[in-house]
């Protein structure tokens, strides 16, 4: 049961959260803190139960609140690299067995992690992790058809899913994602597009990349959005976190 002191502070960061929102002096500030951030590859330097996680710490605080409000059993991922936020989703799902007093390990909770490359090394620590067991990495294009069509017969089994989508940022391949993908997320549950900050930076800011400005995670997802109702963009995440690599990038499946 919430008391009434533990409402009381809720409705006081909620206060807190529309004023630093609509103050444009510290959104500013915030913004500029990000654009800085990107010549040093701040999200780089972190790593999550020993491995590396490319994120800012901001988005991690929240797709951890959402996983707990939302209590999925199965998260897909589209991108793997060093397998840090495989890693992190998988120890959420274990956390969320635990306090409903399950095994993690007799769990059927689990992740789906695809890449289109996942080298060896990478592999090779993600396996022998000590929370491997609640993952399962395909190796392929996340929009290939025969990558989906496994990955959309795993996902029948479930009835609570979430999207992470983090692997090619360009306008196409983040459309076909979602065009794969996004009905698989229950009623109630997220998608997650990283990356939509790619629209917050300057065009050419990505000289070694095939996406940049208009051809982005959030280009694609503001074009596939004209189509589908059934989700909405939470702003209410982004006036809390004010620094994120997904600015409208948290979708919530509402009906």
């Amino acid at each position: 049961m919430i008391n009434n002191e533990y409402k009381a502070f809720k409705e006081e960061c909620k206060d807190y959260i529309e004023k630093q929102y609509s103050n444009d002096e510290f959104k500013d500030l915030s913004n500029s803190w990000y654009q800085n951030s990107l010549d040093f590859r701040y999200s780089y330097n972190f790593e999550y139960l020993g491995r590396p996680i490319i994120q800012y710490p901001q988005d991690l605080i929240a797709i951890q609140e959402i996983i707990h409000k939302t209590k999925p059993e199965l998260i897909i991922e589209t991108g793997i690299a060093h397998g840090g936020s495989l890693i992190f989703s998988a120890s959420m799902l274990a956390l969320l067995d635990i306090m409903e007093g399950i095994d993690p390990k007799n769990s059927n909770r689990k992740v789906i992690g695809i890449d289109i490359e996942i080298k060896p090394h990478n592999r090779k620590a993600i396996e022998d992790h000590p929370l491997s067991y609640k993952l399962d990495l395909i190796e392929g294009s996340s929009t290939d058809a025969e990558v989906v069509s496994k990955v959309r017969e795993e996902a029948k089994a479930f009835k609570r899913i979430m999207l992470l989508l983090d692997s090619n940022h360009t306008h196409e391949h983040v459309f076909n994602e979602l065009k794969s993908y996004a009905d698989l997320v229950s009623l109630n549950s997220y998608c997650v597009i990283s990356d939509t900050s790619i629209e917050k930076t300057k065009k050419g800011s990505y000289p070694n990349r095939p996406w940049d400005v208009g051809n982005s995670p959030l280009s694609a997802l503001k074009e596939w959005l004209k189509n589908h109702s059934e989700f909405e963009i939470d702003t209410e995440i982004d006036k809390k976190l004010m620094i994120s690599v997904s600015p409208n990038g948290y979708i919530k499946r509402i009906k």
